[in-house]
């Protein structure tokens, strides 16, 4: 005799090393080269987390959120925080574009003249997110011109010394397989690209902002050989921001880990199809 049941079937996600629908083992994963992939990125954040350590009275926090509340954040924003904002959904408010212009030019090939508007602010955050975690920050003349471009100028003459400490130190260079000047060896696309997929006000005041970017970065050496292989991590940086000099400006930030979402079994590509990738398709420029 069956038994009624009240709701929809319970689907029950089994524990590794028993059976799936294939009936096959599960892949076994190249534990040794993600270990190595991981142990860069951990030198990575803590350089950047050395850089931005006490250049603001919230550095200490671990949580990486800004001090306002979410009605603040949503209220100032236009509904870009959490839903019920307006009526709509938590989706439909968190993607909804605000319709302005995204910049009215750039700096140094970074987009700049972004809106007085919390809209604004996440647009300046994940656009600045991208600057601070690409190849540029490893070449000296190129890193200063993204500081000076992205960083209030009351933070950016300190937050610079800091960086430059980081990004010059050989040993640091060398663990991540460049070379002292910060370029990759022969036969070597060095990777560093930061995706954003998506921004929050955590809260917006008339002339600064607490804004988080959650986003995806790619990082490491493609080429054959390569013993730092590019792989993906997922990162949230919340940025203290100023209203200065008609534009957003960094004043500090602080990177956590995650949101991470689950890996598909997907086969890694060659390292010259991700050197071509990464070479071969353009960034945006990011708007709300």
């Amino acid at each position: 005799m069956s038994l009624g049941q009240d709701g929809p079937p319970t689907r029950t996600r089994m524990p590794e090393g028993h059976g799936g629908h294939s009936g096959g083992a599960r892949r076994a994963q190249p534990r040794r080269a993600l270990v190595t992939v991981v142990s860069i990125i951990a030198l990575l954040v803590a350089a950047l987390a050395f850089a931005n350590r006490g250049s603001h009275p919230s550095s200490s926090s671990t949580d990486g959120r800004g001090s306002g509340s979410s009605a603040g954040a949503s209220s100032s924003s236009g509904g870009s925080g959490s839903g019920g904002s307006g009526g709509k959904s938590g989706t439909d408010a968190a993607t909804a574009p605000s319709g302005q212009k995204p910049v009215t030019g750039k700096t140094g090939g970074i987009p700049s003249g972004f809106p007085h508007t919390g809209e604004g602010a996440q647009s300046a955050a994940a656009n600045y997110a991208i600057a601070l975690g690409g190849e540029g920050m490893y070449a000296a003349a190129r890193r200063h011109q993204i500081v000076a471009t992205v960083y209030a100028p009351s933070a950016a003459a300190k937050v610079q010394g800091d960086l430059d400490k980081v990004y010059s130190d050989a040993a640091f260079l060398q663990r991540i397989g460049l070379k002292p000047d910060g370029s990759a060896p022969s036969g070597m696309s060095f990777i560093s690209r930061v995706n954003p997929v998506g921004a929050k006000a955590e809260k917006v005041d008339a002339d600064s902002a607490t804004v988080s970017v959650w986003y995806s970065s790619l990082f490491g050496l493609a080429g054959e050989g390569s013993t730092n292989p590019v792989a993906e991590s997922w990162y949230t940086n919340t940025f203290e921001m100023t209203w200065v000099g008609n534009d957003w400006k960094i004043v500090s930030f602080q990177q956590k880990d995650g949101p991470t979402p689950v890996g598909r079994d997907q086969a890694a590509s060659s390292a010259q199809d991700m050197a071509n990738a990464v070479n071969g398709f353009g960034g945006f420029t990011y708007a709300r």
